[in-house]
């Protein structure tokens, strides 16, 4: 926080992030009051994410070419567009689910170059490559900590004057973030070298994926999780309606349970001094979410369910941030943009596989048994990356005594020395 440009995105950011998360909530309820199908909630979380799993590749390149700000600025004016036309559509009786799926592709699109522009931006805003484990943290706790606030006003919201205000008040949140990045001074970029076609620079950024396995390992496991444990929550208003007989209400409360759990996995990653130890956290992460996912599928306590919750998202938060930040740590700064929207690809673009293909389980077996199922292969998962994780640890040792993180041992007395 001594840095005054990650100040300034963390206080912006954190507005528009209860904004997207009531959003999200307010989305799912509308879909699944208009419609009452889980299937169509797969759907509309499909449309929403696919774009991510086509462009992110391409956008990847667009950010290591570009001014990281300036997409921010864009990718945030756009969304701000995207939401009030939503409140507008909905406040005013017109919307239908064919407006909504429309409008979540848009989104998708947006998405897909704010999500590696935001990630790669995070070095530039600290500027001391030291302090990037710790911004990277809090950045999750920022967002996890919006989803203990966001889901609970959703909830409110929606039960009171109904869905439409919810994406009013988004709209309006983007306007935080958007003055925090027009305040920021930042460096200037070293200019990408001229005349380099784009899928030449697209091509070498795989390549560079594909041949660190520390970087392949992680995202594998990463989007492995995503597809099976993630669509949890777009299948959550139909598990709140059915097996735990709530409303609006206890969606949001539960959505809420889910960040605090998540929260606090964020908070004990940003009180961490050392990323020495991240692939046993990235492991003990996964068998929690799977674990959670399974227990939460076979309960019909409300209130159990929101412990369920927390722990399954504490899980997931851990997993995911603290893959973010191996990454962010070992990658070559040429490739940063391009391997972050791989990051993406893994995180958010796998997403819409794993909707789809939730929605329709469980339109077949159910919502509850296609959330157990997932658990399951997020167990599954976690075992494959508990036997890579010798051979993972010994790769990264290297490179961070390369770039001076940890001590290098002496080989004529067998201490270490700096």
């Amino acid at each position: 926080m001594r840095h005054r440009n990650y100040r300034l995105f963390f206080s912006g950011q954190s507005v528009s992030l209860v904004g997207t998360w009531i959003t999200r909530v307010a989305t799912s309820w509308l879909v699944y009051r208009l419609t009452g199908s889980e299937l169509l909630l797969g759907i509309v979380g499909f449309c929403g994410q696919i774009p991510t799993l086509l462009l992110a590749p391409y956008a990847g390149v667009i950010v290591d070419r570009s001014d990281r700000r300036r997409i921010l600025v864009w990718t945030q004016v756009l969304s701000l567009l995207q939401s009030a036309a939503l409140a507008v559509l909905t406040l005013g009786g017109w919307v239908t689910v064919t407006q909504i799926l429309v409008l979540q592709v848009m989104q998708g699109l947006i998405n897909a170059f704010d999500t590696p522009a935001r990630q790669s931006m995070v070095v530039d805003m600290v500027g001391n490559r030291a302090d990037l484990p710790n911004a990277i943290a809090l950045n999750s706790s920022m967002v996890n900590g919006s989803r203990i606030i966001g889901p609970s006003i959703g909830g409110i919201v929606i039960a009171a004057v109904g869905e439409g205000w919810c994406f009013a008040i988004d709209a309006v949140s983007y306007v935080g973030v958007i003055l925090s990045l027009l305040a920021m001074q930042l460096k200037s970029r070293d200019p990408h070298p001229p005349g380099v076609p784009v899928l030449d620079d697209l091509r070498v950024g795989l390549r560079y994926v594909l041949d660190s396995v520390p970087i392949r390992s992680a995202l594998l496991l990463l989007a492995i999780v995503s597809i099976a444990g993630m669509p949890y929550t777009v299948l959550m208003p139909a598990v709140t309606a059915k097996q735990l007989h709530g409303g609006a209400n206890t969606l949001g409360w539960l959505m809420a349970a889910g960040g605090v759990g998540a929260l606090a996995g964020g908070l004990y990653l940003a009180s961490r001094e050392s990323v020495v130890g991240l692939g046993r956290i990235i492991l003990v992460g996964t068998f929690a979410f799977g674990t959670g996912l399974i227990a939460f599928a076979l309960t019909t306590n409300v209130w159990l369910a929101a412990v369920l919750l927390a722990l399954a998202s504490a899980g997931f938060m851990t997993q995911m941030a603290a893959t973010n930040t191996i990454i962010q740590t070992i990658v070559d700064e040429r490739f940063r943009g391009r391997v972050m929207a791989f990051y993406t690809m893994a995180f958010f673009g796998s997403a819409p596989i794993g909707s789809l293909l939730g929605g329709m389980l469980a339109d077949r077996l159910g919502a509850p048994t296609t959330i157990l199922w997932g658990g399951v292969v997020c167990l599954a998962a976690g075992a494959w990356f508990a036997v890579q994780l010798p051979t993972l640890r010994v790769l990264v040792r290297k490179i961070y005594i390369e770039r001076g993180i940890i001590a290098a041992p002496d080989v004529d007395t067998g201490t270490t020395t700096p």
